[in-house]
């Protein structure tokens, strides 16, 4: 049995889950969010993340992290630069903690898990609420996207891989 952590980058809110399970198995989850303050400095909300996901992976020890990769709009280019530091001090904290990290693109994500790239967040966390016999809605979208991530890094898993040094 294997532990997995997908990460769904957010600076407002990066969603967090954790699965364990083998396979196309799984035997637990659980599932959140790490929020920041719009009122806080860019580098304290990035503070924030690190510090409570390095908290995380020293509690769960998981096996692989699996995060969202970097997207940008173009209407919105912004908005995808501050995704990108976001995603970095994430890969970092994955990175000092020695685990394995995967980084998957959201379509394919959602083509995984419900045969279409381009679905709605509704649609994904169905689906991953139905994977998991779960009948309770799991909310906000970032968490379920994340456990998401977390079930295609479990149903991948192909045993122990490099890992940052």
């Amino acid at each position: 049995m294997i532990k997995v952590i997908g990460i769904d980058p957010g600076l407002a809110a990066t969603g967090v889950a954790v699965l364990s399970g083998s396979g196309l198995t799984v035997n637990g989850f659980a599932y959140g969010t790490i929020k920041t303050s719009p009122l806080d400095k860019l580098s304290d909300r990035l503070n924030l993340i690190y510090t409570k996901l390095s908290l995380l992976l020293d509690a769960q020890s998981p096996d692989l992290m699996v995060v969202e990769d970097v997207f940008s709009v173009e209407k919105f280019p912004q908005s995808g630069i501050t995704l990108g530091k976001v995603t970095g001090v994430i890969l970092l904290a994955g990175c000092r903690k020695h685990i394995r990290v995967m980084e998957i693109p959201v379509r394919e994500a959602k083509q995984v898990l419900t045969g279409s790239g381009s679905c709605g967040k509704q649609q994904l966390e169905e689906s991953v609420r139905h994977r998991l016999n779960h009948h309770q809605p799991i909310k906000p979208y970032h968490a379920s996207d994340a456990m998401a991530l977390a079930m295609i890094g479990l149903f991948r898993w192909g045993g122990p891989g490099p890992v940052c040094r």
